[in-house]
């Protein structure tokens, strides 16, 4: 099909009889800070809380009465479904939706509440497709794709047209993420038809990079396995449609990773208090690295915020990570002597810097292998501050780069040890600010050799740290003075089952 049919069918798209008109947000503080101004279209305020809606209920708008009362059936990794089961609602049709069984529940749910039936079947989209296609056969329900069919793309292309006209001014580039490709496709046809400067720059995570992939060798290229964090781009197979027209209209593909996933998130609730999910915060990710990449000013982006059905168990990890991938925190692994005092003169290295977390725990009597997050504003920072630790004596590993370490090994320092004889524990509450850790150790003096250190800065009104020392029963009276005299609230753990049973 040519391009300017394409044209033709996005102007005439049916979509706003359930999709809403989205706005176009300034993004004022990510702007400021890219030094570019940067718009966001806020498809996370459809009535499914994703783009997903308008290619579905297109689709469905221009089915027959006959193909209506056979039913319909999807494969979807979450918001295709949603806006399968609102379009079938809304023309009083039945909807089968086969979904992976990775599929946040949030989303499953949010498809049985609208009265759609949900199968779950396969660990990626390609899986369950396969499997929809089998039960479309089967049960002669009519298949709607969730990217590669004309009245999709076309249904999705209407958030370009959406964008030329709520944006009439200069406009460098417009970000789109890009799963099974139906997206960019649409949007990059139209913009490409009126506005052919704008550059089209798809956005893809490191491992789901399938349109990328196809583009650089010039056909079709399936993966083995897709990551499963930006659930709803997890498509091993770009369409056959989508591959032609990406392949014609999009200038460029950056790929993301997790980490930088984390930090767009996070930047679009700083600007908008909004909680993308992955997906949905991927061309924020990429209009970032392309700045970052370039070093572009004075420039105008448009960048697709596709969806925000996010999990809510998730935030924990999206947040911890989004340090890590804005940048502003490194994690190192240094190693100082195992005896008192050797804390203080470690954090005095540390300096005023945030410390953002530390654990530790005894287990080698000469040396002590301490693993701390500390605060930066950019990457170079983190190796400027391992070099300070290394000019004050103390051998350091820069770990911020390193996978294993950020997904478990900070969760895994300590265990029982040997050494922690004479060993009492307790957890103390300090006001969080900017050296108050420092100022603990100061408070706790050099008398006592700290066994075991656990800090994390969650973000909260008071820091909480786990502490434990080596206090010889002869010298308890002169700890509980101690403890008394340090300023801040304390409970003992000594006797904490928990404690006895994986650390005592």
């Amino acid at each position: 099909m040519p391009h300017t049919e394409y044209l033709k069918r996005i102007l005439t798209a049916r979509v706003y009889e359930v999709a809403e008109e989205t706005p176009l947000d300034d993004a004022h503080l990510l702007g400021q800070r890219l030094d570019n101004r940067v718009l966001i279209k806020r498809e996370d305020l459809q009535p499914v809380f994703s783009f997903k809606i308008r290619g579905a209920y297109n689709k469905m708008a221009q089915l027959s009465a006959s193909e209506l009362e056979r039913g319909v059936i999807a494969s979807s990794a979450g918001n295709h479904a949603q806006g399968v089961a609102l379009a079938a609602q809304h023309l009083g049709c039945r909807a089968v939706i086969v979904m992976p069984v990775t599929t946040p529940a949030l989303k499953v749910d949010a498809v049985t509440e609208r009265g759609a039936e949900v199968q779950l079947e396969g660990e990626s989209y390609s899986e369950a497709f396969i499997h929809a296609e089998k039960l479309a056969n089967e049960r002669g329900l009519v298949f709607v794709h969730p990217f590669d069919d004309p009245a999709v793309i076309a249904g999705q292309g209407t958030i370009g047209m959406e964008v030329l006209r709520q944006h009439t001014g200069p406009l460098d580039a417009v970000f789109v993420p890009i799963g099974g490709g139906g997206l960019i496709a649409g949007v990059g046809t139209y913009v490409k038809q009126l506005r052919p400067e704008v550059k089209i720059i798809g956005v893809q995570t490191e491992n789901s990079d399938a349109m990328a992939r196809s583009i650089e060798a010039g056909r079709r290229v399936e993966l083995e396995d897709v990551g499963l964090f930006s659930d709803g781009t997890a498509v091993k197979l770009v369409g056959e449609e989508t591959f032609r027209l990406a392949r014609d209209v999009v200038d460029e593909i950056i790929r993301v990773d997790t980490d930088q996933a984390c930090a767009a998130i996070k930047d679009v609730f700083t600007d908008t208090r909004a909680i993308l999910e992955p997906a949905g915060a991927l061309a924020v990710a990429g209009a970032k690295a392309y700045v970052e990449r370039t070093g572009v000013t004075g420039q105008t982006f448009a960048v697709i915020a596709t969806g925000a059905n996010m999990n809510f168990d998730r935030l924990r990890f999206v947040a911890e990570r989004a340090e890590i991938g804005e940048q502003r925190e490194a994690v190192f692994a240094v190693t100082i002597p195992e005896r008192p005092g050797s804390f203080r003169q470690f954090c005095g290295a540390v300096g005023d810097r945030n410390v953002t977390e530390f654990n530790y725990r005894i287990g080698d009597p000469s040396e002590a292998h301490v693993f701390v997050g500390i605060q930066i504003r950019r990457r170079q920072d983190a190796v400027e501050i391992a070099e300070t630790f290394r000019d004050a004596g103390f051998d350091t590993l820069d770990l911020t780069d390193d996978e294993l370490a950020k997904v478990h090994l900070r969760h895994l320092v300590g265990g029982r040890s040997g050494h922690a004889h004479d060993e009492l524990l307790y957890h103390f509450e300090f006001p969080e600010r900017p050296g108050a850790l420092l100022r603990f150790l100061d408070a706790m003096g050099p008398s006592w050799n700290i066994s075991l250190f656990h800090y994390r800065n969650h973000g909260a009104d008071y820091g909480r740290v786990l502490v434990g020392m080596q206090v010889p029963a002869d010298e308890h009276d002169d700890f509980e003075a101690f403890l008394t005299t340090v300023g801040y609230r304390y409970w003992s753990e000594t006797d904490n089952p928990a404690y006895r049973l994986f650390l005592g």
